[in-house]
């Protein structure tokens, strides 16, 4: 690949800095961390843990923020709920497991303005996938072909959507700003109206800024472990205020939108591919434009299942776009492409792929023999198992098992490495014959076809140890997170594609 682009990313750089919206202003992964959109790849309460989340208002102005908990199998929604941050805020809410039916839900003692919960600890709810009403003032959804029961709430994911920033002085300002006490947490807003009122809180916006950036933990008290990771943001989501009220299913990623430079079509997207290149895309569907900025051909990552040390490793590997290709009850006209297959019983959408594992000292299942060749094509991959949800846990591991063995996951697959501890490759291109490919979009000329390889994904690393030599009473679990690394690339006759 060329690799002369990069001057164009520094080029858009700098025009984002001189405040040049035109070059500045398309959805990104902001390698930053801040954005107008937050995507945290995972919680769960299996295996006893918690999830602990949080989110943080950098901005001078208040915001309005969609938060939806989303499970595992086809992302369909089991809470959400509008929250008003003021200007400087964090809010933060634990999910935990609801004793009596083995569900999840969700609590805070934090007291920024939320609408709708009306108490605490609030339960996840299985009607959007059973085809119930989701909460008040919703449609029924259409029950999908996945698990019904209430316990397929307990791992999922959570996005935070800016639906619009809250004007200065407003009367939805006023309710939502802390009142201090001059002792520290002791802020508390009053949370009158028009909070609640959806009419009058849609008139007190104006489009959101960026300013969020959020993180998720999960723990297990018992077992003194944490796995803690940064959000995704998406940043140059949105110019328009997307308010709605709590249970409606918008706003979503699929309303990506950049309407001051797209003459025609909905969003842009910039993307780096191989080398630093920068690729500026402009699709027709806004779910197209995020999927863009989350897409790899293959993702990269270590893992450890060294028995001296008690070693274990879980890959969490996400699809925060895929139900908008796959679930063709609530989106029956939806392209499935990059997926390969619709969501269906027994609650599956399966994508092929290929993973390939590697020792630390360069050995691989393949090397005796053959020799891999340098960088390895697919005959050197494990031919691996579907990856069947939205959520995913590839656990390392030569034994059956009935759940991942770090996080505990029941939306698993499990891979046997070449060695006891090292790097794994996994191909999001490989498989269900070339399918695995985001077309639809074009160049910044408005003519010129691209097209980018792979899947839509994000997610991370989870590794523990286990100190055995611990003294009695001490805690003896050692715990790490790690994002993933991703190689992304495109085809077209554009620079970036080179």
């Amino acid at each position: 690949m060329k690799k002369n682009s990069l001057t164009t990313a520094v080029v858009a750089g700098i025009a984002g800095v001189a405040g040049f919206v035109g070059l500045a202003n398309a959805v990104d992964l902001n390698p930053d961390g801040v954005g107008q959109v937050l995507i945290y790849p995972y919680y769960t309460v299996n295996k006893g843990q918690n999830t602990l989340l949080s989110v943080v208002n950098t901005a001078d102005v208040g915001k309005a923020v969609k938060v939806r908990f989303l499970e595992g199998y086809n992302s369909r929604e089991v809470l959400d709920f509008n929250l008003f941050l003021s200007p400087y805020d964090v809010w933060t809410a634990a999910v935990t497991q609801v004793s009596a039916d083995g569900g999840a839900q969700i609590n805070t003692v934090d007291t920024s303005c939320v609408d709708y919960i009306p108490n605490w600890p609030y339960p996840f709810s299985k009607a959007a996938y059973t085809g119930g009403v989701a909460g008040p003032g919703s449609a029924s959804y259409g029950a999908d072909k996945g698990p019904q029961d209430i316990t397929r709430t307990r791992e999922g994911y959570v996005e935070m959507i800016a639906m619009g920033d809250i004007i200065p002085g407003s009367a939805l300002d006023k309710a939502t700003v802390h009142k201090q006490n001059g002792q520290p947490n002791g802020g508390k807003p009053s949370c009158a109206a028009p909070v609640g009122d959806d009419a009058v809180t849609a008139s007190n916006l104006v489009p959101p800024t960026s300013g969020l950036f959020g993180s998720g933990a999960i723990i297990n008290v018992d077992e003194g472990t944490f796995y803690s990771y940064n959000a995704d943001a998406i940043d140059g989501f949105t110019e328009q205020t997307l308010y709605t009220q709590p249970s409606s299913l918008k706003p979503t990623l699929q309303q990506a939108n950049t309407a001051s430079i797209v003459a025609t079509g909905v969003a842009r997207s910039y993307v780096f591919t191989e080398g630093g290149s920068l690729l500026t895309v402009d699709f027709a569907r806004g779910e197209d434009a995020v999927s863009a900025v989350f897409m790899a051909d293959a993702l990269y990552n270590e893992y450890s299942i060294e028995q001296g040390t008690g070693a274990a490793s879980d890959w969490v590997v996400t699809f925060p776009t895929k139900r908008f290709y796959v679930d063709k009850i609530l989106y029956p006209s939806a392209i499935t492409s990059p997926f390969a297959q619709a969501f269906g019983a027994p609650g599956v959408s399966n994508v092929e792929l290929s993973m390939g594992t590697f020792d630390r000292e360069e050995g691989s299942s393949e090397t005796v023999p053959p020799r891999c060749p340098s960088p390895p094509d697919d005959s050197c991959f494990l031919r691996a198992p579907y990856l069947s949800y939205e959520v995913n846990v590839i656990t390392f591991s030569s034994v059956t098992r009935s759940a991942s063995t770090v996080l505990g996951s029941k939306l698993f697959k499990s891979v046997n490495p070449f060695g006891p501890n090292g790097w794994a490759v996994m191909n999001l291109s490989a498989g269900d014959g070339g399918a695995h490919v985001l077309g639809g979009g074009v160049a910044a000329d408005g003519v010129t076809p691209i097209a980018i390889p792979g899947l839509p994904a994000t997610g991370f690393y989870a590794n523990n140890v286990i100190n055995a030599n611990a003294q009695p009473g001490k805690l003896s679990n050692y715990s790490g997170v790690w994002r993933h690394r991703a190689h992304r690339s495109c085809t077209g006759n554009d620079p970036a594609c080179s």
